[in-house]
């Protein structure tokens, strides 16, 4: 539509039950954090602020998408602009405006007036008919249920909006408005999906990553990061800590009961993150649990998990379903590295504990080497990720999609798995043994690792490199072999995993 453009930004509902003040402290912090978000993407434009509305002037096409991705924001429209000194200005300017999009249409009219209604001399419903009247000689006739057009007309003091299309936003609070958090994040849906629920709830956050994977977790998880915080982050600046957590795992492996090593690791988790918390002066920590989805879930365990800190842990997954979760994560746009990178859990063990005695777990701790915490929290490295470049993190050289002449392939995945299908001549080795013992690989030798999704592999490979050992792995896994012997036999397809033929 012709003539000057603005974008209509309407509050979620959230924001319209708070009292004055509050609302106000909120609608200043919402046009902040549009700002921001404009400018980090170079767009051109001014904030303008009303009690009910934003009103955000720019031409630049992206903004509608842009702005469509602000917590806070219930809804976008892109709006022609008219000024008007009487109702005939605002039917003249709607039909000019209208006339040729409802042609050959069924089409409804809805007008509202916004702001101090004492200098409108007529109501909503007068816009309505008049302008109706005006359009129908166009049109295919009226239709108030189900138009295939709706022209919208919002008339403000001395200035009409027009507009057809209602762009939906993430609607919450605005980000920051309820203080700061700490985020556990792993790179899979769940931490992911939690993290982006706290911020539509308003919480701005930091990251911790706990790496349990080498630099191919790493990759994963700052690729997830960064998507949260290039896409949806705006007003705040997120620090991502990682904290190597490989020792702690080793230590638990070689000291302690294999039924409580899930609880272990968590409580772990929790008592490091608390650490990092009050350095950085956030009051609560994130974390993607859903209750009952693994045994470190259950409602006793996750009691005796919660009992290792002081601090306020929110999980705001606790009564979604997974695939819920896996939804939400197409939503916002993580499902895809989400899949790749999955929930990278090193702590697999038979019969877990699924309701474990606080007394039983801490006779347990008591075996392990003291300081562990202080030893973890000195790997600790922070980086901003508006800052950060996905070229930061780990050497690829080791990734390769094909096995050489003449090399040795390794097959991390679980022994069910090698035995259903494996490449003629691969040597199956349970991945916790083989780091345990990067004594037993030949040094003369040329070895490739392979596993499920190319995590397993990737950090064997990089073992194995910083030993003097030639080593590669296979880039995303098993199912780049198996992608290379499809075409010959499809029913190699149906041996993966549902997740893994899924991603």
């Amino acid at each position: 539509m012709p003539g000057s453009t603005a974008l209509l930004v309407r509050f979620a509902g959230d924001l319209t039950t708070k009292s004055r003040g509050t609302r106000v402290h909120f609608v200043r912090r919402l046009a902040r954090n549009i700002r921001d978000a404009l400018n980090r993407e170079e767009i051109s434009g001014q904030v303008e602020r009303r009690w009910s509305r934003l009103v955000v002037y720019s031409d630049d096409p992206r903004a509608v998408e842009l702005l469509s991705r602000v917590f806070g924001v219930q809804s976008v429209s892109p709006a022609t602009v008219r000024a008007w000194e009487e109702l005939d200005d605002i039917i003249a300017a709607g039909t000019e405006l209208f006339g040729d999009a409802v042609a050959g249409k069924k089409f409804a009219v809805r007008a509202r007036r916004s702001g101090d209604r004492r200098n409108m001399p007529f109501n909503s419903l007068a816009v309505e008919r008049a302008l109706g009247r005006e359009l129908l000689d166009r049109a295919a006739g009226v239709d108030l249920e189900e138009p295939e057009l709706t022209a919208h007309v919002e008339i403000h003091p001395k200035k009409a909006f027009f507009f057809s299309s209602v762009s939906p936003g993430p609607g919450g609070l605005p980000l920051g408005v309820e203080g700061r958090a700490l985020a556990l994040i792993s790179g899979g849906f769940d931490s992911a999906v939690a993290a982006w629920q706290m911020m539509r709830r308003g919480v701005d956050l930091d990251f911790l990553f706990f790496n349990l994977g080498g630099s191919a977790h790493a990759r994963g998880v700052l690729r997830v990061s960064k998507l949260l915080s290039d896409n949806w982050i705006f007003g705040g600046r997120p620090t991502l800590h990682s904290i190597d957590l490989r020792p702690y795992v080793e230590a638990l492996q070689a000291a302690t009961n294999p039924r409580y090593w899930q609880v272990l690791l968590k409580r772990q988790m929790l008592r490091v993150a608390q650490r990092v918390a009050v350095e950085c002066d956030l009051p609560a920590l994130v974390t993607g649990e859903a209750m009952g989805q693994v045994s470190s879930q259950t409602l006793p365990n996750l009691s005796v998990i919660d009992s290792a800190t002081r601090m306020l842990v929110m999980r705001p997954l606790i009564g979604f379903n997974k695939d819920t979760i896996v939804q939400m994560a197409r939503r916002i746009g993580t499902y895809d590295i989400s899949a790749q990178v999955a929930e990278f859990c090193a702590m697999l063990a038979k019969n877990p504990a699924t309701a474990a005695a606080l007394s039983e777990v801490e006779a347990e701790e008591r075996k392990l080497p003291e300081q562990l915490v202080e030893k973890a929290l000195a790997s600790r490295t922070a980086r901003e990720l508006r800052q950060l470049e996905l070229s930061d993190l780990a050497d690829k050289d080791l990734e390769i999609d094909h096995v050489p002449a003449g090399a040795r392939l390794v097959d991390l995945r679980s022994k069910a798995a090698y035995d259903a299908w494996h490449l003629a001549g691969a040597e199956w080795m349970d991945y916790f043994s083989a780091i345990r013992d990067l004594g037993r690989f030949d040094a003369d030798a040329d070895w490739v690792a392979v596993c499920e999704i190319g995590l397993k592999s990737a950090d064997l490979a990089e073992r194995l490199a910083a030993a003097g050992i030639s080593a590669h792995h296979v880039r995303d896994g098993i199912r780049t072999l198996l992608k290379q012997r499809t075409e010959s036999d499809p029913l190699l397809e149906s041996l993966l995993a549902p997740a893994v033929r899924e991603s």
